[in-house]
């Protein structure tokens, strides 16, 4: 359990770099979230305390000072210690150059981790985002305003831990993760995933059971329902549509299994979990003409 405080934030007026939602908490012994995914960036900063962070296959021991990204649609898992809690600020970004801008912070898939000894202004920054809260163009621009002086903090103050060469399992698993984070919403299979990487089904099967404990056709479908769950929750998108942004061409499959994840049906999952006027994704105007470009799509438009 945590106590939270949190702002979410229904759309953006700017498209390179735009906050989605922020918070700080203060969290429970042994409060824990996930195994799962999110669907943009989302940076952590441990104010006090202490606590594990685990992606893939690694594991890190983190305490105040230092922060972890999280990158969208990879499977995460954090934990607060059990006698040291921590307590952590969080902001969730999205953006056509969010990518590149964490590279100027010295963050990316192989550099996950940071030190900041500006914990304290970090934290002003974030509170004060939090109470631009009326969505009002000012509080559009404030909280923009506030997202860079974040960055630039950071871009000062992080630590460079070094880069060391990825091991060959590591470079492959990099390589089929970023193919199914970037097609996930096409008809692949786990054929065309090993195709892409030039390597035999079975050695790809043994690289994800080894680096994440599931299979390849697991880790595409939980990337695919995680996504679906996002999309159900927070768009008006039709079952049918959400189904095929997600890569299913059959929404009877689709739906048999996203209750077979979730415990619930597709319309039920939407029923319980609904945000009306929050959301941390792009305008649904948007979804669809992102989706739309898809030739299934463009028929089922059409019917």
């Amino acid at each position: 359990m945590e106590n939270a405080f949190v702002l979410e934030l229904s759309e953006s007026k700017f498209r390179d770099l735009y906050v989605c939602f922020c918070g700080y908490a203060k969290c429970e012994p042994l409060h824990s979230y996930g195994p799962a995914m999110r669907s943009n960036y989302l940076i952590h900063y441990i104010v006090e305390g202490k606590g594990i962070y685990q992606t893939g296959d690694w594991k890190y021991e983190l305490e105040a000072g230092e922060g972890f990204l999280i990158e969208p649609n990879s499977l995460v898992y954090y934990q607060a210690d059990a006698k040291e809690p921590w307590s952590y600020l969080w902001i969730g970004f999205s953006g056509k150059r969010a990518g590149e801008y964490l590279e100027d912070l010295g963050l990316n898939s192989r550099q996950l981790i940071f030190r900041s000894q500006k914990g304290k202004e970090l934290k002003r920054l974030v509170l004060e985002m939090m109470s631009c809260s009326d969505g009002s163009v000012t509080s559009q621009y404030r909280q923009q305003s506030l997202l860079y002086g974040f960055f630039s903090i950071l871009s000062e103050n992080a630590v460079d831990r070094g880069k060391s060469e990825p091991s060959k399992e590591n470079f492959y698993m990099e390589r089929a993760v970023t193919f199914i984070r970037n097609r996930y919403s096409s008809n692949i299979k786990v054929a065309d995933i090993a195709g892409y990487l030039c390597m035999d089904r079975s050695y790809l099967y043994k690289l994800f059971k080894n680096t994440l404990n599931m299979s390849p056709q697991e880790f595409l479908t939980e990337v695919r329902l995680s996504r679906a769950k996002e999309l159900l929750a927070t768009t008006k998108l039709s079952v049918e549509h959400v189904a095929l942004s997600c890569g299913y061409r059959d929404t009877l499959v689709f739906s048999k299994a996203f209750k077979r994840s979730t415990g619930a049906a597709p319309k039920e999952y939407r029923r319980e979990n609904w945000k009306p006027g929050k959301t941390d994704l792009v305008e649904n105007d948007e979804i669809l003409r992102e989706i739309l470009g898809n030739e299934d799509l463009k028929k089922l438009q059409k019917k």
